[in-house]
């Protein structure tokens, strides 16, 4: 847990609306909504079960790239940080949680205006060259995960609602709780990102409709997500050669009801101007709940 957020970091985004070129197509990953709850594997299933039981269509979508546009984590849910980390080696489990964690905190309360933050996951990503980009993301041989390329938001109400007695877990403590939120800290760990960035659909442009309640299953638990249904007003972004000293944070859960970004659906893509021989993209995602007072 971290309270006090220190000066080391600093948003790249400046004071006006976003209205960002040059702008890439490339095929996203959209759920079709049906008469089941989707779910997807995050690992091997059961014999005899299916990876994922829900459909999903391609569709080609204009993604403009963010940088020097201006976003803010309250409007479109979104926001670029320079935020150089002084982990060396990020697929060293105990210097990420020793040293990156408190980082991440210090950089949530700076991005967020909150006063308390707390890091509760990580989750490491390699983009894996003999998979497709658009699946879920599974677990490989090595235990890490490839790139997720099915757009969803980690939390849904019910879930993010939940989350915040599995992080405080003294009951006195949660029930004091006026509001907080969960964000998603998400950067580069090795070469800059050319081949699979991420995709962030602005929050502004999602309706309550699009958002398809779905679950993520693991060998030991599941989680409920939203998953996104296809709609002409998303607006889609992302910020082009993210480098290992840069940041993307953005919302993936708040408990106010209105007067900012609530949820952030996105995932990777492949950029149609990668070029050939770029090292893979190895990213780590940071999952922090937020408490404001």
């Amino acid at each position: 847990m971290l309270s006090t957020p220190g000066p080391r970091f600093s948003p790249q985004t400046p004071a006006h609306p976003l209205e960002g070129d040059p702008c890439v197509t490339a095929g996203l990953s959209y759920v079709k909504p049906g008469e089941h709850m989707p779910f997807s594997y995050a690992s091997r299933p059961p014999p005899g079960t299916p990876w994922e039981n829900a459909a999903f269509d391609r569709v080609e979508v204009p993604i403009r790239d963010a940088r020097g546009a201006g976003s803010g984590l309250r409007t479109e849910g979104f926001e670029l940080w320079d935020a150089p980390s002084q982990v060396t080696e990020f697929l060293d489990a105990e210097a990420v949680r020793a040293a990156y964690y408190p980082e991440a905190a210090e950089l949530a309360l700076a991005a967020t205006g909150a006063s308390r933050a707390f890091v509760f996951d990580h989750l490491l990503r390699r983009r894996d060259p003999a998979r497709e980009t658009s699946t879920f993301g599974r677990h490989g041989a090595d235990g890490v995960a490839a790139v997720n390329g099915r757009i969803h938001n980690d939390y849904t109400e019910a879930s993010g609602q939940r989350r915040l007695a599995l992080v405080l877990r003294d009951a006195d403590l949660a029930a004091g709780v006026q509001r907080y939120g969960i964000v998603n800290i998400w950067r580069s760990i090795r070469h800059p990102v050319l081949d699979t960035p991420l995709g962030v659909c602005d929050a502004r442009s999602v309706g309550a409709r699009d958002l398809i309640v779905g679950e993520v299953r693991y060998p030991h638990r599941n989680g409920e997500i939203y998953f996104l249904a296809p709609s002409p007003r998303h607006r889609w972004w992302y910020f082009s050669a993210m480098s290992r000293d840069e940041a993307l944070v953005f919302t993936q859960y708040d408990s106010q009801v209105s007067g900012t970004a609530r949820f952030t659906p996105h995932c990777a893509f492949d950029h149609p101007a990668a070029p050939l021989g770029h090292p893979p993209r190895e990213s780590m995602e940071v999952r922090c709940l937020v408490v404001y007072e």
